[in-house]
């Protein structure tokens, strides 16, 4: 069925972009990299009627090549289809290089798709994708290494507080004083809460080892990207030689199926890890979902909590999903129908269409660039 434009009734009708940038209300940094503000990259889909909502936290070039691009790639396409755009756009960015900002517009062009076709047919994402799970567990994430310990401590003791029964913080500046902090991490927050640190690649591998050793009288068991997640040897090494409690993760920065396929076949993680607002959207996600059952490993979501909370109730051997401190405080200022916290887990608003979210637009306004 089409109108009288010759456009059918489920086509996408066009893309709109926009981007803003928020500040931190700390000054920010981890173990490789320092940062006083975060950019918000949001697609709206239209077609039939509906408007649909996919993001990514990104530098405002990922917009131009959404409006400049990806926008003339999908309109027109089948909005019933968001597999099919997906390959379109996989195909139009190939003389442009896939990994970085190429991946991360086609994810926020993605999940803006899904929630379109979610909203045509007046379903929940999450039921359109199928749900196994009531809500996805979610983890703590913040802790940056710029915190005094105070600040630290009442962070984390904060979620611990709320019933979230894991919590992660940021190391990797300073190997003694890392582990300095853990300690002061495990006083706050107490035996019975679950303590996780994420180095960002900072250590080199006999550092990681060492490390992995002392966390352990903290009874630290999640240990993140100890080596840089380019060195999937290194990776390897550490996750063999860690203490057995402690899970060895990573797979933030993958951009692509390729990247998750050589990180599984090397057995270089306990718990793989995917970025929705990276690896290509909710079409991705589930392709990579896919690949951690084959390989009898689960998959935990990284940042963007309310983008992934759907997919995260809807994939097999799901893991957790980040809380994290930055992107929690920016959801909460830029969309209405977020998830709800309920007893350490994300569960999807079932008497909303599509994600749930909607723009509050004068709010946004304020941030625009």
């Amino acid at each position: 069925m089409t109108t009288k434009s010759g456009r059918g009734i489920t086509d996408v009708d066009g893309l709109q972009v926009s981007h803003y940038t928020v500040p931190t209300d700390y000054p920010e940094s981890d173990g490789t990299m320092q940062w006083d503000k975060t950019t918000l990259v949001v697609v709206e889909a239209s077609g039939g009627g509906k408007r649909g909502i996919g993001y990514t936290y990104a530098d405002e070039a990922t917009a131009s090549l959404v409006h400049g691009l990806l926008r003339r790639t999908v309109t027109g396409m089948d909005a019933m289809s968001p597999p099919a755009a997906y390959e379109a756009m996989w195909q139009r960015i190939r003389n442009l290089g896939r990994p970085g900002i190429c991946s991360m517009a086609i994810s926020a062009v993605d999940c803006a798709l899904w929630d379109l076709k979610a909203r045509l047919l007046n379903l929940p994402l999450v039921k359109l994708l199928g749900q196994v799970r009531e809500g996805a567990t979610v983890y703590g994430s913040g802790g940056f290494t710029t915190y005094s310990d105070r600040q630290l401590a009442e962070q984390l003791a904060g979620w611990a507080e709320q019933g979230l029964g894991s919590v992660k913080m940021k190391i990797g500046r300073d190997a003694d004083r890392d582990v300095e902090r853990v300690g002061v991490a495990r006083d706050a927050i107490g035996p019975q809460t679950e303590l996780f640190v994420d180095a960002n690649g900072a250590y080199s591998r006999k550092q990681a080892m060492l490390q992995a050793e002392l966390f352990s009288e903290y009874d630290v068991r999640w240990f993140e990207e100890p080596v840089s997640s380019d060195d999937l040897e290194g990776l390897c090494l550490v996750r063999n030689h860690a203490p057995a409690p402690m899970q060895i993760a990573a797979g933030e920065y993958g951009y692509d199926i390729f990247y998750f396929q050589r990180m599984l076949a090397a057995g270089a993680v306990d718990v793989q890890q995917a970025d929705i607002s990276r690896c290509g959207g909710v079409t991705a996600f589930m392709q990579v979902a896919a690949l951690c059952q084959a390989h009898n490993l689960p998959i935990s979501g990284h940042t963007a909590p309310a983008l992934h909370t759907a997919i995260a109730c809807c994939v097999p051997m799901f893991e957790n999903l980040e809380y994290f401190h930055d992107h929690v405080r920016i959801e909460r200022m830029f969309f209405d129908g977020l998830p709800h916290l309920v007893r350490g887990q994300l569960r999807p608003d079932l008497s909303r269409p599509g994600n749930g979210l909607e723009l509050k637009r004068a709010d946004a306004q304020k941030f625009a660039a």
